[in-house]
C-alpha cells in the first residue's frame, strides 16, 4: 500500500481523535444505560443493522444481476459483512476488495467487472445520502444544525471550491490524464452504467429505504441513552457521519466518525456526557457485532486469512495502477 496514503490516513484519524479524546475529557463522565428498556432499544438497534446489512446484501445482488453477472445471492449476502468486517480492521476500506476476491473465486466475473458492481453501490449511496442531507438539513432541521450562521459566507466557500475544482480538472484534461484513466476504469463501467435504466431508478429507491433503516438504528441508541431525537434529526446524522466517514482515516473511521457523532449529537441537543454515551454506544453497534460476524463468515466459509491479505494485496496493486495512470 502507498505509505503516503496511509501516513494521511493515520494522521487524519490521530488528529481527529485526539480532538475527540481531549473534548470527552471535559465532559462529565459518560453513564451507560443498564434498564430493560435500554437494553431492549440496543436489541433493537443491532436488529435493525442487520436488515440494513441484509438490504445490501441484496441490492449488491441486484446490481451484479442488472450488469450481467451471475451469482448465488447467499454469497451477496454474507460478503457484505465480511466486506464490513474488513473495512473495520484493514486499511484503505480494503473489505470491499476483500469482498470481491472472495467473489471472484466463485462466479466467471473478472474483479474489475466486481469493483464496477461496488462503485455502483457507493455511487447510489452518495446520491441518497447527499438528497437526504440537503433535505433534512435546509428543509427540515432548524439553522442550529448548520456548520455556521453565515449561509452567504459558506456559498461564497463553495462557489471558490468549485472554481478551484474546474481548474483543477482543465489542468488534467490538458495533460490527458482523463484518457489514461478511462482506459484503466473501462472494466468497471458495466454496473454503474446499468443504474441509467429503470432498474437503477429501483436501486435507488430501495437505497433511499435502505439508509431509512440505517437511521432507525440511530434513532433506536438515541432512544436508550434517553435522547429525543427525532427521525429528521436520526436522518441528519446518518449523513453526516457517513460523509465524515469517507474521508481518509483508520480502519474503523477512528476518530472521523466519533468527531461526526460528537459534533451532530451535540448540534441535536445532546448535553456534553450524553453524547459521550451516545457516541460509545453508537460505535459499539455499528461496529462490534457486525465485525464478529463477518470475521466468523471468513473463518467458516471463505478461507480464513490467507485471503485478508489477498484484499490487501489487490488494494495495493489497484492504487499502483491508479497512480502510474
Amino acid at each position: 500500500m502507498n505509505r503516503r496514503f496511509a501516513l494521511i490516513q493515520a494522521l487524519v484519524s490521530l488528529i481527529a481523535l485526539t480532538a475527540v479524546v481531549w473534548w470527552a475529557s471535559n465532559q462529565d463522565a459518560p453513564e451507560f444505560p443498564t434498564g430493560g428498556d435500554a437494553v431492549a432499544w440496543l436489541v433493537a438497534a443491532v436488529l435493525l443493522y442487520a436488515v440494513a446489512t441484509i438490504m445490501r446484501g441484496e441490492r449488491w445482488h441486484w446490481i451484479l444481476t442488472v450488469a450481467g453477472v451471475r451469482t448465488h445471492r447467499s454469497d451477496c449476502y454474507a460478503l457484505t459483512a465480511v466486506g464490513y468486517m474488513g473495512n473495520n480492521v484493514l486499511p484503505a476500506r480494503a473489505g470491499e476488495a476483500l469482498k470481491v476476491v472472495l467473489l471472484s473465486a466463485r462466479c466467471d466475473a473478472s474483479k474489475r467487472t466486481l469493483l464496477g458492481s461496488v462503485v455502483a453501490e457507493r455511487i447510489l449511496d452518495l446520491l441518497a445520502l447527499a438528497a437526504i442531507f440537503v433535505v433534512v438539513v435546509y428543509g427540515a432541521l432548524s439553522s442550529s444544525v448548520l456548520p455556521t450562521d453565515r449561509p452567504l459566507l459558506a456559498g461564497g466557500i463553495g462557489v471558490v471550491v468549485l472554481v478551484l475544482a474546474g481548474v483543477g480538472l482543465w489542468v488534467l484534461r490538458r495533460h490527458h490524464v482523463f484518457e489514461r484513466v478511462r482506459d484503466w476504469l473501462r472494466p468497471l463501467a458495466d454496473a454503474p452504467r446499468a443504474l441509467l435504466g429503470r432498474g437503477g431508478a429501483l436501486l435507488l429507491v430501495g437505497t433511499f429505504v435502505l439508509w431509512a433503516f440505517e437511521a432507525a438504528v440511530y434513532l433506536a441508541v438515541a432512544r436508550a441513552v434517553d435522547l429525543d431525537f427525532s427521525i429528521t434529526g436520526a436522518l441528519y446524522l446518518v449523513a453526516l457521519t457517513n460523509f465524515v466517514a469517507a474521508l481518509p482515516a483508520a480502519p474503523g473511521s477512528i476518530g472521523t466518525f466519533d468527531a461526526a457523532v460528537a459534533f451532530g449529537a451535540r448540534r441535536l441537543g445532546a448535553a456534553g456526557s450524553m453524547a459521550v454515551t451516545y457516541m460509545l454506544l453508537l460505535r459499539f453497534v455499528l461496529y462490534i457485532p457486525i465485525t464478529v460476524v463477518g470475521l466468523v463468515i471468513l473463518v467458516m466459509r471463505y478461507g480464513g486469512w490467507s485471503r485478508l491479505r489477498s484484499a490487501v494485496r489487490l488494494s495495493a496493486e489497484a492504487e499502483a495502477e491508479a497512480t502510474r495512470a
